[in-house]
């Protein structure tokens, strides 16, 4: 089973793009990054924190928000 790695918030952030997230309007203030993804069916919101180091319990959270496995976020890592 692949783990998956302890990366930046900007990092995945940029996975997410890569997937077709973009920024969603302003939505208050803070320390955390939110992005859309406007679907036929669905629109998902994904709200990322922002730090160096995202914990796996929270990338695990995120990816589930998204809706994107592991095995396909970290390919999109690798793009």
């Amino acid at each position: 089973m692949t783990k998956l790695p302890i990366i930046s918030s900007k990092q995945a952030i940029r996975a997410l793009r890569a997937a077709g997230f973009e920024d969603a309007p302003r939505r208050g203030k803070g320390s955390h990054i939110a992005l859309v993804k406007r679907g036929p069916e669905k629109t998902r919101l994904v709200i990322v924190p922002d730090s160096k180091a995202l914990p796996r319990g929270t990338l695990h959270a995120i990816l589930d928000q998204a809706g994107i496995d592991k095995h396909e976020f970290i390919e999109l890592l690798k793009k």
